[in-house]
């Protein structure tokens, strides 16, 4: 039996034979706590059997792309069962909300009994540890098994994006298309429950942090409602997953979609100023949502309405606030910590916000990102009447920013790119590999960031948010979202070519090419008929707004 090298986290390096599976590895009383392994950089499950030398790095769920696994395994469960109760309805996963996933049936109105019998359903499969295999199967036979279960949108996607093989997981006679890496077996996932909620339920996971209990559910009202609004029009115009975008492309429509999206982005952008100009007490308007989300672009937009509303807003960077580099507090690992809320000079912040609202003159600060260091402008500034004060950053939804400022005096919006298009009705796509499409394209052509340097970075910028954005989501007072339904068949194309930059050799080439996967599926679609002013041009660029 010919022979293979392997090292195993990090540990001498051993020979084993040709084909053998990673579980057989992973010593038995350890194996409960692996979900999956990484393997020369690329997230595999237990079962895969190695063909050449690897590095390996076994998995839990601790880890960001172990609980990617947890929750993938899970929902593949959830539909199997559905499938089995409820064969003649279709479960959609419609978004994320907190720490689940909402999911409701089209045309059937669950009850507290159905979702008992999905949940019962689910734990038997986890009792009995049922075996879930990997493995690829044909266009032609993924195909005829998609008309055979009647899922009209993942053939579509399919027959629109044909690839010659197919993933495929299976459970007994279940099967599932689809590209995350799933458990080895359902008895891996043992944590979970599903909570009424609406018209539907959440399937709640547990938390890296504590895999002991599902995650306390904390209401999101508002995301919640503006995710609803997204989904309803989804529908209405033919578009809500990507297999049915790509036909929108293929029958030479996208242009109407485009400037119909463009127009109802423009719509809510004219609400929310609407909104602010009612308020007669505002005097503030504080805008924050995590990266790539489009902040600039919608801030330049909002502007712009507030001014036809016969508002005059004042920009004022929360950057030039930073307190001087030598002050700025160390993360844990001993790297300044510059997206801590005491990394900026919150009383000279207050101080200067509270003296132009009363009227009084006074000078801002200036950050010099070079030396370091903050001074004082030269010039004293005061507000005009009708003029309304702008800030933007990490720390805007948060009172301990703006603490001097009364609450009514403040208008607060909370701005992401909330992804409303599925890839298909059982898969979903996160919101973060919207954002994090964006700042690769952006970081790329306009920062000189390479790939790796942009992937380095996002787990310390999501960790940012969830610190500091996340927590303070529900206190805004407007929500808008910057997700369009045909952004990321134009992003594709700026996106691709760098990515393919990665080589094998690199830490960061597995989710380099799970991205390229993922945006396979899209059929590109041409920058030529993005208005000028679209939140796209931020990452693209021809932005017809000065940044």
């Amino acid at each position: 039996m010919e022979k293979i090298q392997v090292t195993i986290n990090d540990r001498s390096p051993i020979e084993i034979e040709k084909g053998t599976p990673l579980l057989k590895l992973v010593p038995s009383d350890e194996r409960k706590n692996y979900i999956c392994a990484k393997v020369n950089h690329q997230i595999l499950p237990l079962h895969f059997c190695l063909e050449t030398n690897a590095d390996i790095y076994f998995l839990t769920p601790e880890s960001d792309e172990g609980m990617e696994v947890y929750r993938s395994t899970l929902c593949f469960l959830l539909e199997k069962a559905a499938q089995k109760l409820f064969p003649e309805y279709t479960l959609t996963i419609m978004h994320s909300l907190g720490a689940g996933y909402y999911y409701e049936f089209e045309n059937y109105a669950i009850t507290a009994k159905d979702i008992a019998a999905l949940k019962n359903n689910m734990q038997n499969d986890i009792a009995e540890k049922k075996t879930i295999i990997r493995k690829k199967v044909s266009y032609h036979d993924a195909v005829t098994l998609l008309k055979g279960q009647n899922k009209t949108d993942q053939l579509l996607l399919l027959t629109t994006c044909p690839v010659p093989v197919v993933n495929c997981y299976q459970c007994e006679t279940f099967s599932g298309f689809l590209q995350n890496t799933l458990a080895a077996d359902a008895g891996q996932v043992p944590v979970f429950t599903l909570i009424p909620y609406e018209k539907g339920f959440i399937l709640q996971f547990p938390s890296r942090k504590d895999l002991s209990v599902p995650k306390k559910f904390t209401e999101q009202k508002e995301i919640f409602n503006v995710y609803r609004e997204y989904k309803i029009l989804d529908k209405l115009f033919h578009a809500d997953t990507i297999g049915a975008l790509n036909q929108i492309v293929i029958n030479k429509k996208i242009g109407d979609l485009i400037l119909i999206e463009e127009a109802l982005q423009e719509s809510r952008i004219i609400k929310l100023a609407e909104d602010i100009v009612s308020r007669k007490d505002v005097r503030l308007v504080a805008i924050a949502g995590p990266s790539s989300s489009g902040k600039t672009t919608f801030s330049k937009r909002l502007e712009l309405q507030l001014r036809a509303h016969g508002l005059t807003p004042r920009t004022i960077s929360v950057d030039d606030y930073f307190v001087d580099r030598e002050k700025t507090p160390l993360t844990e690992d001993g790297n300044l910590d510059f997206e801590c809320i005491e990394a900026v000079n919150r009383e000279l912040f207050n101080e200067h916000i509270s003296a132009l609202l009363n009227g009084q003159k006074t000078k801002l600060a200036h950050f010099d990102f070079i030396s370091g260091k903050s001074t004082l402008t030269q010039e004293e500034y005061s507000l005009a009447p009708g003029e309304i004060i702008v800030i933007e950053g990490i720390h805007c939804l948060n009172e301990k920013m703006t603490y001097m400022i009364a609450r009514k005096n403040k208008y607060k919006i909370y701005i992401s790119a909330l992804t409303h298009i599925n890839i298909d009705n059982a898969n979903r796509i996160p919101t973060t590999d919207n954002r994090v499409i964006r700042r690769l394209v952006r970081d790329y052509n306009y920062r000189g960031h390479s790939v790796e340097r942009t992937l380095e970075m996002w787990p310390a910028v999501r960790q940012g948010e969830e610190n500091n954005i996340f927590p303070f989501q529900n206190d805004a007072d407007g929500y808008f979202n910057s997700a369009l339904i045909y952004e990321l068949g134009v992003l594709k194309i700026y996106a691709e070519p760098i990515l393919r930059q990665v080589n094998p050799d690199s830490p960061y080439y597995g989710e380099a090419s799970r991205l390229l996967n993922f945006l396979s599926y899209f059929i590109n679609i041409p920058a030529d008929k993005i208005p000028p002013t679209s939140i796209v041009r931020e990452f693209i660029g021809g932005s017809s707004l000065h940044y």
